[in-house]
């Protein structure tokens, strides 16, 4: 095998294991989703030129992946609705191009530009299957939100994006104390917490706080990404930037309770020693 076939089968190596969970999500079922990575690669080996490699080899390998599954009709078969965990089958109401999206983005991490290249459409349309997946899940899985926000004007976009997706907002706090105190009194099932507040005061630390007493899935959302997330110390699962889309505030606090499958069932924790 010459160096170009070795480095195309290395490509598919390195990126293999999160396109066959990928399509597992996608599709439902193991067997499935591996059909279709396998249609896949029968189709690259076939004519390796089928590959679009513009906006990288993890992407391209998707793209490729995604012309398969939009092109087969069993794409939307029942067998998508017999999965194992509660988390996928809620997923598995979500109409087809939505859910791509969304698993793209929140699962997949690609970004808007990329998921648009991977579908074959624009940035705006992903944005606007991203919402409407965000909207099909809260609708399987609508709770209570609390907001930790102190700028009134983001709080106030917040609350109304959390509404419409179908959430109840049970309070905006704008101090520690304030969001520890709702947070008891509430048990919300969501968190929206900026992590540097305008008193000084931390919502990261708030959340710490609350998290030792009861279970809750938290985004975080600051205009300071880059301090969170260096590796050093444990970050924030789900985090956004300031200033956000409203289309990715959706999409991220889907996936957070999308993935917390006791998000309607908590139980208290013990306070940390």
């Amino acid at each position: 095998m010459n160096g170009v076939g070795m480095s195309r089968s290395q490509l598919v190596a390195e990126h293999l294991p999160l396109l066959r969970r990928y399509a597992r999500a996608l599709t439902g079922s193991q067997a499935s989703g591996d059909a279709y990575v396998a249609a896949m690669l029968e189709a690259m080996l076939g004519d390796p030129s089928v590959l679009d490699e513009s906006h990288g080899p993890r992407a391209g390998l998707f793209r490729l992946f995604t012309q398969i599954w939009n092109s087969v009709s069993v794409n939307d078969d029942a067998e998508v609705t017999t999965l194992p965990m509660p988390p996928e089958r809620r997923l598995s109401n979500i109409t087809p191009l939505p859910r791509q999206a969304f698993l793209l983005l929140s699962l997949e991490g690609f970004s808007e530009e990329e998921v648009a290249f991977i579908l074959g459409t624009d940035v705006a349309e992903t944005r606007r299957l991203a919402d409407t997946a965000g909207r099909e899940m809260a609708a399987e899985i609508a709770t209570d939100v609390l907001i930790i926000e102190d700028e009134t004007f983001i709080a106030m976009d917040l609350e109304s994006l959390v509404k419409n997706l179908g959430h109840n907002v049970v309070g905006v706090a704008r101090t520690h104390a304030d969001a520890v105190a709702l947070a008891k009194n509430k048990r919300p099932g969501l968190i929206l917490a900026d992590i540097q507040l305008a008193d000084g005061s931390s919502g990261l630390d708030a959340v710490n706080e609350l998290l030792r007493t009861f279970e809750v899935p938290v985004v975080f959302i600051t205009a300071y990404p880059e301090r969170f997330l260096t590796g050093e110390r444990p970050e924030p699962a789900f985090l956004i930037s300031k200033p956000f889309q409203p289309a990715m505030v959706s999409a991220v606090a889907s996936q957070a309770l999308f993935f917390q499958r006791n998000s309607r069932n908590r139980t208290p924790k013990a306070p940390a020693a």
